[in-house]
């Protein structure tokens, strides 16, 4: 309230009740959710930051299914349609994180100057691939037995990006880890990949999240792409 400048009275005024329910509020009594939630839109707070008992399906080391919306068997099951939605649904953050991605830049044929008009707008895309070179792609290769064929595929890759490396708003790096899966967050959406022994990248599992708490599921997954990405070595772009 004060980082929005309203006492009681005002921000009772607001979302439509006296100023002395407002002090009730304040002193530990939890409102109903449509009061909750109108008071945390009048604030700019998340509704489980101001009252946090009231959900504790948002709580800490709370059961998260409720953040997968759809399940796969496999990447490649995941329907084209919905990785486009998630693409061109995304307004304020893209984050890619893999060994070497290439399908998420055939995803359409306007896949450039969608991320182009995306970053004009506003929005932070932020990727990150294997470096080809390094000593964890060498072993993701055997582990996929994939003939030594990884290193030009992430290289094929980074071409195929093209101009998007070049365009404001977009970072593109290499990475030297080790990864467990790969990420591809759309806002507060994402598919999540684990890796599995000796299954190549079109076969891994995937999982469609949305984010509905800090403490689940996807949080899980944005925190290790965080990780990560404070390991990523940028590369030069000529602007």
């Amino acid at each position: 309230m004060l980082r929005a400048e309203l006492d009681s009275a005002a921000l009772g005024q607001r979302i439509g009740v006296d100023g002395k329910t407002i002090d009730r509020w304040i002193g530990g009594r939890v409102p109903h959710r449509r009061n909750r939630l109108a008071v945390a839109e009048a604030l700019g707070e998340e509704e489980a930051a101001l009252w946090p008992t009231a959900r504790p399906d948002q709580a800490p080391g709370f059961a998260s299914t409720g953040e997968v919306v759809s399940a796969y068997a496999h990447r490649a099951e995941v329907p084209t349609d919905l990785w486009v939605g998630l693409l061109t649904g995304a307004r304020e953050q893209i984050d890619i994180l893999g060994y070497a991605a290439p399908f998420v830049f055939e995803l359409t044929p306007h896949v450039h100057d969608l991320i182009a008009e995306k970053c004009a707008d506003g929005a932070r895309v932020r990727i990150a691939l294997a470096d080809p070179d390094c000593d964890h792609v060498r072993e993701r290769d055997e582990l996929e037995q994939l003939g030594g064929t990884l290193p030009g595929r992430i290289r094929n890759a980074f071409t195929m990006l093209g101009r998007i490396a070049d365009v404001e708003g977009v970072q593109v790096g290499t990475h030297t880890v080790h990864l467990y899966n790969s990420w591809f967050r759309f806002d507060n959406q994402a598919i999540a990949t684990p890796h599995l022994f000796r299954y190549r990248g079109y076969q891994h599992p995937a999982l469609h999240l949305r984010r509905l708490s800090a403490f689940g599921i996807f949080e899980t997954f944005a925190e290790q792409f965080r990780q990560v990405w404070d390991t990523v070595q940028m590369l030069e772009v000529s602007r």
